[in-house]
Parts: C-alpha cells; sequence; structure tokens
C-alpha cells in the first residue's frame, strides 16, 4: 500500500480509503460490514470517512471494528438536526452534540478528523459551527477540523486558519476543484480526501446502475459521453482493460491529493482497487488526454461543469 504525509496534520495515510456511505445508505448487514472493513485494515487500507448522515454506518463501524481503533484514521461528518440530538442545522448544539454521539456510536474516545458536511458559505462565513468543531478539538474529542464540500464554498474553507483537513470531489469527469482547490490546499498545508473517485461509473450505462441510484450518477454519465473518451486511445497497454482502474489512477495523480475515498461491500473489489491506487499516477500522455476531452465535453456541452455537491 502507498501512504501519503496528509498535510499538516503529521498523519500518513494509505493512497486508498474507505467510504462507509454505502454500508449504512444501503443497511449492509453487520458480518458483512464487519468482513470487508477488517479486510481492508489487514490490506493496508488505514483511512475510514463515514457521517452522521449516513444512517446506520457509524454504529457498522463501531461494531466491525471499534476493538481495532488504532489502526486506521476515523473521519466522519456533522452540521444537519437530528431528531434525536438538540440544536437547528449548523448550530454549535447539534454539532457538539453529534460529535458526542459519534463517540458512543464508533466506540472510541476522539475522533481524528470531524468536518462540517457540505455547509454553505454564509455558515462559514459566520463562524459558528466551525467554532464549535474547535471547541471540541480543544476538549480532545476530535483531533482535527474539517470541511467537506465543493466549488467556491470549499475554495473559501481552504484558507480558514483551524480547517486542517477537507474532502471533495475529484475525478476524471469532475475536474472543477484541481484547479479550483488545490493550489489552495497545498499552499495552506490541507491534508485532501478525494471523494467519487471512480465517477460513479460514469462509463457505465444508466441501465446498468441501480434504480435508485440511476439520477445520481446521470450527471457524471452524460459528461463521459460528450467527452468521447475510449480506453485505448489513452496509449496504457493492452493489459489496461478496466475504466475503473483508470479512474482512480487518475485522481490519485493529481497533486495534493492524498488519498481517495471508496465505498464498497465486495472483497474482490476492494482487493482489484488497492491494486489499481499502487500502480502509482497515470502517464502525463494519459492524463493530457483526459483532460483535453474534459474541456472538449464542456464546450460541446456550452457550460463550465461545476463540482457536483
Amino acid at each position: 500500500m502507498i501512504y501519503n504525509d496528509f498535510g499538516k496534520t503529521g498523519l500518513s495515510v494509505s493512497a486508498l480509503g474507505f467510504g462507509a456511505a454505502p454500508i449504512g445508505l444501503l443497511k449492509t448487514e453487520q458480518d458483512k460490514v464487519a468482513s470487508i472493513v477488517n479486510t481492508l485494515l489487514d490490506m493496508g487500507v488505514n483511512l475510514i470517512d463515514t457521517a452522521a448522515g449516513y444512517a446506520g454506518s457509524e454504529e457498522a463501524l463501531g461494531n466491525a471494528v471499534g476493538h481495532r481503533r488504532d489502526e486506521y484514521i476515523l473521519v466522519s461528518k456533522c452540521g444537519r438536526k437530528s431528531d434525536d440530538l438538540p440544536g437547528e442545522d449548523w448550530s454549535p448544539e447539534v454539532i457538539t452534540a453529534t460529535v458526542d454521539r459519534a463517540l458512543r456510536r464508533l466506540k472510541t474516545n476522539h475522533l481524528d478528523v470531524m468536518l462540517l458536511h457540505s455547509c454553505g458559505l454564509d455558515v462559514l462565513q459566520k463562524g459558528e459551527a466551525l467554532e464549535a468543531l474547535v471547541k471540541a478539538r480543544d476538549a480532545g474529542k476530535i483531533r482535527f477540523a474539517g470541511y467537506s464540500g465543493d466549488n467556491e464554498t470549499v475554495a473559501y474553507s481552504a484558507a480558514l486558519p483551524d480547517i486542517a483537513v477537507i474532502e471533495t470531489s475529484i475525478n476524471l469527469v469532475d475536474q472543477a476543484n484541481i484547479e479550483g482547490l488545490l493550489p489552495l490546499t497545498r499552499e495552506y498545508g490541507i491534508g485532501v480526501i478525494a471523494k467519487r473517485p471512480v465517477a460513479n461509473a460514469a462509463w457505465k450505462s444508466l441501465d446498468d446502475q441501480p434504480g435508485f441510484y440511476r439520477d445520481y450518477a446521470k450527471t457524471y454519465h452524460d459528461r463521459f459521453k460528450m467527452m468521447g473518451l475510449k480506453l485505448e486511445s489513452l496509449g496504457l497497454g493492452e493489459e489496461v482493460t478496466d475504466w475503473a482502474q483508470v479512474a482512480l489512477r487518475y485522481t490519485l495523480s493529481q497533486e495534493g491529493v492524498h488519498t481517495a475515498i471508496i465505498g464498497t461491500t465486495n472483497p474482490d473489489n476492494a482487493q482489484s482497487n488497492i491494486e489499481a491506487a499502487n500502480q502509482g499516477p497515470l502517464p502525463k500522455e494519459a492524463l493530457q488526454k483526459i483532460n483535453d476531452a474534459f474541456k472538449e465535453g464542456q464546450g460541446l456541452a456550452d457550460e463550465t461543469w461545476k463540482a457536483q455537491t
């Protein structure tokens, strides 16, 4: 497994991280969660990303790997109100309560990172939400505060002194944050988690996507079609036959991306993802062809492709 310095945090993160959204949103059985997450840890993956909004995921992770807490970097996200917690969206009350609840659910005495989960620019500018995370950090409940989001808001967050980690969309059909954010994260020493690194399998027919997922995947699917990319045109050799491998390597090729999170409940897919990550960056020529296709696709669409939120 390849490991990278995680910005100014002093942590070292595996190039491939585990995203827990599917295990919560798909209500994955506990035995299956335990199997896949323990397997990933055994393979060297050391970053696990979850969120209060991924129903059931925090509890499932706590039950699955709480006993191995010293082996992984734990990231969660917060900010939205909940029926069982005091406070409104982005209020200090709900953020403080969500942190405390996450500690209980995840069976730990601290989170390595807690991110504000895609709040608007106005919330960041007001400052109360981030201040609540800073208080949690100062109390030892979390080690680092951060922000999860995209476009102008994530760029604004990068310059805030208390932001140490950012999670954002970066992939071969979602390149806005590469130019708009990564120069800033490098300047300020921010740890960067790339979400959606395999672009929601944009190369697949929408008919092959799960029914509930089709609308979510459509934006990337349409962009990929307009880009007109062909695997054989990238000059990667006959042994590269999988777009998922190319997509993950594209994301990890971006300077300033430290880890890319993928959610899976299939050990075989996990092994394939690790093998792809370990191949390292794509050749410069292939990266340029993908970037050129993105620009051409934008031109055909006659619009600027902003990052998908």
